[in-house]
């Protein structure tokens, strides 16, 4: 078919394309990577079910099934005795290892509980605004639905590593989003000012490049005071970290500024009588705005990391916080990961939404780039 009318004219879809904006056109084109694409769903999800964590649990995450410790995930089963049933769980009962004498846990088969869904559980507040008990599925007591087995102490894991998403998800974003204005502001004046005022900003950027991170970290993590939440110590080091990340970012932004200060529409913009504030933020970051945000969406993941790495090695969070990384604290040795391998789910979601942020952000670098069709 032509892609032009009868009488030479573009057609209704060719002109929507060369009159889209370039958003559009991005937009576009990362919906055609199939990749990136699946990677922004499972980010969404898991969001979703840390926002409602307490709706989604099936226990509290603090409380403890004293019979169940060490216990495997329960499988869902939907046969019983050879006839179709609705899903359901079997009840668990303590046992000895036949060879090294543990204890371990196998199913009754002879006590079924049904999954029931919508179900009334401990209460919580919806967005810590107004009370609830509506749970999305459970069992009747005294049976248990343990998806993701249990630790130590007794306590559910599913539920755990949903409220430990809240931290290790959303607790880096506070240091990226500090991070990335400042890499925005101070690249974009050392860039564009240049002179004295980028000599004392570039050697700002090396001096703090020559820190070394980890025994930061340390200093830090001693620095703070004990009597501090958790959640507010791990905070403020992110904080303070986030004003040595931004480095990287400012060195980036100089360099493109270098480039598009002495473009004709940055002339007229100044002869227009501009101040450098406005042609700073107005005119020149939106002229890349879109590798601004495949940098954000990278830079995310590093944060994530950086939780679950200081908090398993006791510098970062640490119990009763609940977070992956302090999860992955039980499973620091060879014995209680060969005998319980589902310790290791939280560092199984940590690589999940790593590569899932790394998925996005490729996606988002190729819709960006304006020479891919």
């Amino acid at each position: 078919m032509d892609s032009k009318t009868s009488n030479g004219s573009l057609s209704a879809a060719e002109e929507r394309y060369y009159l889209a904006s370039s958003w559009t056109l991005m937009r576009r084109r990362f919906v055609k990577n199939k990749l990136a694409l699946v990677g922004g769903i499972i980010l969404a999800l898991f969001y979703i079910l840390a926002i409602f964590a307490n709706f989604f649990s099936v226990s509290e995450p603090y409380e403890r099934h004293k019979k169940y410790t060490f216990a495997p995930p329960t499988p869902i089963h939907v046969f019983h005795e050879g006839k179709l049933h609705r899903p359901f769980v079997y009840g668990l009962k303590s046992a000895r290892h036949p060879t090294t004498r543990a204890k371990v846990f196998v199913p009754d088969f002879e006590k079924v509980y049904p999954i029931r869904f919508f179900v009334e559980g401990y209460e919580y507040r919806v967005l810590g605004l107004f009370p609830s008990r509506l749970h999305f599925m459970g069992v009747d007591k005294p049976g248990v639905l343990l998806l993701f087995g249990t630790e130590s102490l007794g306590r559910d894991m599913f539920s755990r590593v949903l409220h430990g998403a809240r931290i290790s998800l959303s607790i880096g974003l506070v240091g990226v989003a500090i991070s990335f204005i400042l890499g925005c502001l101070l690249g974009g004046i050392s860039g564009y000012v240049g002179g004295w005022v980028d000599n004392v900003i570039q050697r700002s950027i090396e001096f703090l490049q020559s820190l070394p991170t980890i025994p930061l970290w340390m200093g830090l993590a001693a620095a703070v005071p004990i009597t501090w939440p958790q959640t507010t110590t791990y905070l403020m080091i992110t904080v303070i970290l986030s004003i040595l990340g931004w480095t990287g970012l400012a060195r980036v932004i100089r360099g493109k500024l270098l480039q598009l200060r002495e473009e004709d529409y940055i002339m007229a913009a100044k002869l227009a009588g501009s101040t450098d504030w406005r042609i700073i933020t107005t005119h020149l970051l939106p002229g890349f705005m879109s590798y601004l945000i495949v940098h954000l969406t990278l830079a995310i993941p590093f944060m994530i990391l950086g939780e679950t790495a200081l908090s398993f090695l006791g510098i970062g969070l640490s119990s009763p916080t609940v977070s992956w990384g302090v999860m992955l604290q039980q499973a620091q040795n060879v014995r209680t990961v060969s005998m319980q391998p589902w310790l290791l789910i939280p560092g199984l979601c940590v690589v999940i939404v790593v590569l899932c942020f790394n998925f996005v952000g490729d996606g988002l670098r190729d819709a960006a780039d304006p020479y891919k069709s």
